[in-house]
């Protein structure tokens, strides 16, 4: 083929769209045509696993049979997906006789239109095309996918160079609707920078406003755009009831006056994070909310330190609990009589000022002295330690370690599954 092929995004919602073939390319294929909500059907004697499940769930339709030329009528797309070359000519000189463009998997230089290296960001699609040579495409389009993912290139048009700056790629009212402004809860995970997923650091990436928890990787922070407003939630005066109620009024006013704010905590915004408070306050003002779950704490600081909170034929259970209210206060909501008799893994979360309490509380309700115990200090990140102990001395050895917040207590045999990673002295 001489000429340069010319790009265009078919937009194929509501489009039939012909799948010739049920194999491996077929099973890659199938779920960016579903996405794009083209009315995918495929037209093969066997289906892979996985398509079926796509057919069983009634997301795609099957003929199970051999291709016929007739399949082609009616279809915007078609996508041979066979090695065959017969086979696969057979579906280019049918689609060629209807007009409809023809993607062959099996010789790219035999059709009509060519699919793309793909990466999509959000409400970005970046398509390469590589001349005719799909690993040029792919390195081009993996080097935007990682500037997209480190923030050095964001979908808002920035260029965070010293040397280019793009005009706006994603229009505001597009990307945050009619009323301009809207407010992502984003769990930033448990401390390592990397631990926050792909969503979050791109939403990170085009706020305008960055409210942050004081267990916020501060990495983050530091990539943050220079015209970012940052937001010191750690900062906020007044007690937590009035400080929670001061944070709620700066998510609603900034998105009110046309900004998107992002909210970003420690772990998982609903993992004792009152994201749950922040998200009533943005729907009681019709401000829209998208939510970025997190990886927590309270799991990734025990996995860190060695500690599988469930393990076979050790625990088939784990509760995470909140350890900042001591168990004999009647605030308390947790019932750690029931607590002490379960058999599986107890995860505690700011406990580590009510520790001693938490330890008698539990051992007075029937577990054991020897039950192993941990307590990981500021897990993930170059600054964890891990204290190992029991349940009987775990308080006083913490505080002879001077264990210091943020901590995650683990208490269960599930502690002792596995060699130490990381041990304090």
């Amino acid at each position: 083929m001489g000429a340069n092929p010319y790009p265009l995004g078919l937009r194929l919602a509501g489009h039939r769209v012909l799948v010739v073939g049920g194999g491996a390319v077929a099973t890659r294929r199938v779920p960016a045509l579903l996405d794009a909500g083209a009315l995918v059907e495929v037209v093969a004697p066997e289906l892979t696993p996985a398509l079926r499940a796509q057919v069983d769930a009634g997301r795609v339709r099957w003929t199970a049979r051999p291709f016929e030329p007739a399949d082609v009528d009616g279809a915007w797309l078609v996508q041979v997906a066979v090695n065959d070359p017969v086979a696969a000519e057979a579906v280019s000189v049918a689609a060629l006789e209807r007009r409809v463009f023809c993607v062959r998997a099996d010789d790219r230089n035999a059709a009509t239109a060519w699919t793309p290296a793909v990466v999509r960001h959000g409400a970005v699609t970046v398509a390469v095309l590589g001349g005719g040579d799909p690993h040029r495409a792919v390195t081009v389009r993996d080097a935007v996918r990682d500037r997209l993912a480190d923030g050095t290139l964001v979908s808002t048009g920035s260029l965070l160079s010293d040397s280019v700056v793009e005009g706006p790629v994603v229009n505001r009212a597009e990307r945050d609707g009619p009323s301009g402004g809207r407010v992502a809860l984003v769990g930033s995970g448990p401390g390592d920078p990397e631990l926050i997923t792909v969503k979050g650091r791109r939403l990170l990436a085009e706020a305008d406003v960055v409210v942050a928890d004081r267990l916020v990787p501060g990495l983050l922070l530091d990539e943050l755009r220079p015209d970012v407003e940052l937001v010191d939630a750690s900062k906020i005066p007044y007690g937590p009831a009035r400080a929670q109620e001061e944070i709620n009024r700066i998510l609603v006013e900034r998105a009110q006056a046309g900004a998107f704010v992002v909210r970003l905590k420690g772990g998982d915004p609903y993992v004792f994070g009152r994201g749950g408070e922040e998200a009533l306050a943005c729907a009681a003002a019709g401000v829209p909310v998208t939510v970025v779950p997190g990886v927590t704490s309270s799991i990734a600081a025990p996995a860190l330190a060695g500690i599988p909170v469930t393990h076979r034929g050790v625990a088939h259970e784990f509760t995470v609990v909140s350890g900042h209210v001591p168990p004999d206060d009647p605030a308390s909501l947790v019932d750690w009589a029931a607590l002490a008799r379960m058999r599986g893994t107890v995860v505690v979360l700011m406990g580590l000022k009510n520790l001693a309490a938490i330890a008698a509380t539990l051992l007075a309700h029937g577990r054991e002295p020897g039950t192993p115990a941990a307590v990981v200090q500021e897990g993930t990140t170059g600054a964890q330690r891990t204290l190992r102990a029991t349940l009987g001395t775990v308080a006083d050895a913490a505080a002879t370690a001077r264990i210091r917040p943020p901590a995650v207590v683990v208490i269960g045999n599930v502690v002792g599954t596995l060699p130490p990673v990381v041990t304090a002295t």
